[in-house]
């Protein structure tokens, strides 16, 4: 790709070059910070949801004997969340263009606690799987909602890190969901706690998204101005203040048109941006990682620890690092960029699928030890995993997107991992039992490395870059060195 001359705008590298003091750091503002934390409150309902399951699952065996003969049945109460999910990604992209973002997580909120609370009570598997149904809903427009949120708040030169922060809380939740699963285990209705707890961190988020304000670039994209300057003021200090506004009003005028499913496959920028966006959504499933969160503790058990709390202790452990190593993914997105983050996090997760596969294809020998090298390879996949692939997709796809593009790509985007993460999920212990474990984490390892080349060939680097220069990449990649990424794009936002 080509370099080209970019304009010294608001969040820009030449606008700070220019106006060093106006650089926002990850803390200086904490108004920022609290409405990243409320709004990754989202995040951790979507980690919670994926990790508790792992150990509920393995109680809700114990209670129903027909889940306990039936591999079908246990899939499907994993996965029904994930097919709520999709229908919820789906819809969530219209609903917070159409209502906003504040409304949009306050539904994802209340279908979240009807699924909970529904999941708890449930007196056969398939009220249990119902309440998943409504629970993977209230997750799907959560995930669909929580990074354009906080991406659109944000300064640019931290919104990686911000949008990042939301990752940091999926997966603080699904340490969350471990440690409650391992806190019930000695408790009558052991799943049922596990399952209905996920209430209340719903109900915390709905009270606190409602004292604050919508985002103010959806706010200059419905014509409500003064509420967007509002915001805006919250966010920057007065010498940068009066550059975001002007800045954002010329742009927001300039897009005001209504977007159709159809006309993002019309745009050949727009239709590259979402390939690589809901590519990137589709390899962080295929590469296995929602199979290991999913089914961690039943690995472990297949590895050769047989006992419920043993499996849930060691996979406490691995929700641990994953939670630690997106801590470190927050610094290192914004600091290493993107492109980097996520090509060295796959070499890793290759490397790591590889040791399970050996784990697993020499466990009939007997021998201890290759049980305690697959619960090494968990470790060490998750360690890789968790940095980049586990933020990459989230945070490029809040930012590649023009303004008007931005809720249906992100929910058509949120839609196909949501899709991937069904298909591997439903089909993970089927094919592991007509395979072998070891031959199943193999065909893992080879889809990381058509991963590793798509990253590699086709995602660009968008550190430090407004939303504005990410447009000119494209323009750029559609049209050709040759011609005049300012003009095309000046003619784009006057069309």
């Amino acid at each position: 790709m080509t370099n080209i001359t970019l304009q010294s705008t608001p969040g820009s590298s030449g606008y700070l070059d220019l106006y060093p003091e106006r650089k926002m750091s990850f803390f200086k503002n904490p108004y920022i910070l609290g409405l990243t934390a409320v709004a990754g409150i989202g995040g951790m309902l979507f980690g919670y949801d994926t990790g508790v399951i792992s150990g509920a699952l393995l109680y809700i065996k114990d209670d129903f004997e027909e889940v306990r003969q039936s591999n079908f049945l246990q899939e499907t109460i994993v996965s029904m969340a994930l097919a709520g999910a999709i229908i919820g990604a789906a819809a969530g992209g219209w609903i917070n263009d159409a209502y906003g973002r504040k409304k949009a997580t306050l539904t994802a909120d209340v279908i979240f606690c009807l699924g909970a609370i529904g999941m708890a009570a449930a007196p056969d598997p398939y009220v249990l799987i119902l309440g998943r149904f409504l629970v993977g809903l209230g997750v799907g427009v959560a995930s669909v909602t929580a990074p354009v949120y906080i991406a659109e708040a944000s300064p640019s030169e931290i919104r990686g890190s911000l949008v990042s922060t939301n990752v940091l809380m999926i997966t603080a939740g699904q340490f969350l969901s471990y440690l409650i699963n391992f806190a019930f285990t000695q408790v009558n209705g052991t799943w049922r706690w596990m399952l209905g707890v996920s209430a209340v961190p719903a109900a915390v988020q709905f009270i606190l998204i409602l004292f604050l304000p919508e985002s103010p670039r959806w706010l200059f994209m419905k014509n409500r101005n003064n509420e967007a300057v509002d915001v805006i003021s919250k966010i920057y200090d007065f010498g940068r203040l009066e550059d975001e506004v002007d800045f954002l009003t010329t742009q927001e005028r300039q897009k005001m048109k209504n977007i159709k499913l159809g006309d993002v496959f019309k745009s050949k920028e727009i239709r590259l941006a979402f390939l690589v966006g809901a590519g990137l959504q589709a390899f962080q499933q295929f590469t296995g990682i929602n199979t290991v969160m999913y089914y961690s503790p039943t690995i472990v058990q297949m590895a050769g620890f047989h006992s419920n709390e043993m499996a849930l202790l060691l996979s406490l452990i691995v929700a641990a690092l994953n939670a630690s190593g997106t801590t470190l993914g927050i610094y290192l997105i914004d600091h290493a960029g993107r492109k980097k983050l996520a090509l060295f996090s796959l070499t890793g997760v290759l490397a790591s699928l590889i040791i399970l596969s050996v784990a697993f294809l020499n466990q009939s020998s007997g021998h201890g030890l290759y049980g305690w090298l697959a619960v090494a390879g968990l470790a060490l996949y998750i360690a890789f995993f968790s940095p980049g692939m586990g933020p990459v997709p989230w945070t490029v796809n809040s930012e590649i997107y023009p303004e008007e593009y931005r809720g249906i790509c992100g929910g058509m985007s949120a839609t196909v991992c949501w899709v991937s993460n069904l298909i591997v999920s439903q089909s993970f212990l089927s094919v592991a039992e007509a395979l072998g474990t070891g031959a199943t984490f193999m065909i893992f390892a080879g889809i990381t490395v058509c991963a590793f080349l798509f990253v590699f060939l086709y995602v660009p680097e968008t550190k430090g870059l407004t939303f504005d220069e990410v447009e000119l990449i494209w323009k750029e990649r559609a049209w050709g060195k040759n011609h005049d990424t300012r003009n095309l794009l000046a003619q784009g936002q006057n069309q």
